[in-house]
């Protein structure tokens, strides 16, 4: 007699493990993928709050500087001179020292010759 093949009672091992080949593959895959957009989520939000300091850190410098050059403003200086009371002004003429240089388009002598003419030495300061 011919048998059915449908009413056979063993199931066949290939589609089971092909099934469970492709579920092992798959599923950490998809795993891996939401970890990774995740991970590309938290670095973004990491990444504009830093932008977001960097703005405020900058703008705090500008405003830093502005206020900078405003104090540097010679009447500002003046009134905070007046206001402390520190009694400084500009020096008398006593006091400055005027400094005269020979000129430069003399000719370069010899270190013995500039000596013997008179010409100090040149000072490195």
């Amino acid at each position: 007699m011919a048998r059915n093949k449908r009413n056979e009672s063993g199931s066949r091992p290939g589609p089971v493990a092909l099934t469970l080949l492709l579920f092992a593959l798959f599923v950490p895959l998809g795993i891996g993928y939401v970890w990774f957009k995740d991970q590309n989520d938290v670095l973004g939000d990491q990444v504009h709050k830093q932008e977001n300091a960097l703005n405020a850190l900058q703008d705090g410098n500008r405003d830093l500087r502005r206020q900078l050059a405003d104090l540097c403003l010679p009447e500002k200086l003046d009134g905070q001179v007046k206001k402390m009371n520190l009694g400084l002004g500009p020096p008398l003429q006593s006091q400055i020292v005027r400094l005269t240089e020979s000129p430069s388009n003399l000719p370069a002598a010899a270190p013995d010759q500039r000596r013997a003419q008179g010409v100090p030495r040149e000072r490195n300061y």
